[in-house]
């Protein structure tokens, strides 16, 4: 597998996931079978068993890696890890909960290859959102928000399942909470983003690594700081070498 450049890239962030990233790494070897991919999981140092449930899967996963962080970083910095590790030039990210369903990746990365040459993101909206009522709740105004001030035409940006080219990921600016604002700042670099609808599913094992009120207060600063980059961006135009 080594030797074999995919085509795609399944990039996973887990953090103490030992209960659902094992189902998960088999899932996406379903969804994907017959394509040319890796699935590539990507643990923020997990205090339980969750690396080694992972290594276990390899015998019979092929396609699969795991990298391992020093130090626990986030969500971001993971999916960015992971990209950077990434040897296809199609990405495809989902949460390491398993309530993104990996069996909608295949048709986001064929609604981003089908696309024109621009078009560089195709994110998930997630309908009949599997989750509590105050989370709705605190995600439906803080989607409204953003949408409203970034322009970015997100319905879900929150959503983790994204297809998107490696390329285009790799000229924007890294912060920390990033992966909430791919659409806002693909579009900052003159790209076109689409979405499509996805499942959304139950979490089954584990606790989510997000609270409402530590939510809000990072996407403060954030929404603040994409308004800024926003306003200092400066497109050439077509660029040609003569």
């Amino acid at each position: 597998m080594a030797d074999i450049k995919p085509d795609i890239s399944v990039v996973v962030p887990v953090f103490d996931e030992e209960g659902a990233a094992p189902e998960l790494a088999r899932e996406i070897a379903q969804a994907f079978a017959g394509r040319s991919f890796e699935i590539v999981f990507v643990d923020d140092r997990s205090r339980d068993a969750t690396r080694a449930a992972l290594m276990a899967l390899k015998p019979s996963i092929p396609q699969l890696r795991v990298l391992t962080h020093g130090a626990n970083s986030g969500q971001s910095r993971s999916i960015r890890t992971g990209v950077l590790a990434a040897r296809g030039d199609v990405i495809v990210t989902l949460d390491g909960d398993g309530q993104n369903d990996p069996a909608d990746g295949p048709q986001l990365v064929d609604a981003l290859l089908a696309g024109p040459a621009d078009l560089v993101l195709v994110g998930g909206e997630r309908v009949k959102r599997q989750d509590s009522q105050a989370k709705k709740l605190a995600s439906r105004f803080g989607n409204g928000v953003r949408k409203s001030l970034l322009k970015d035409t997100a319905n879900d940006t929150g959503c983790g399942l994204k297809a998107f080219r490696r390329e285009a990921f790799l000229r924007l600016p890294y912060f920390d909470h990033i992966h909430r604002y791919l659409p806002a700042l693909m579009m900052r670099e003159g790209y076109r983003v689409e979405f499509r609808p996805v499942n959304h599913r139950h979490r089954q094992t584990g606790v989510s690594k997000y609270t409402n009120l530590g939510r809000l207060w990072a996407s403060l600063s954030d929404l603040l700081g994409v308004m800024w980059l926003q306003s200092r961006a400066r497109l050439p135009g077509a660029v040609e070498e003569l």
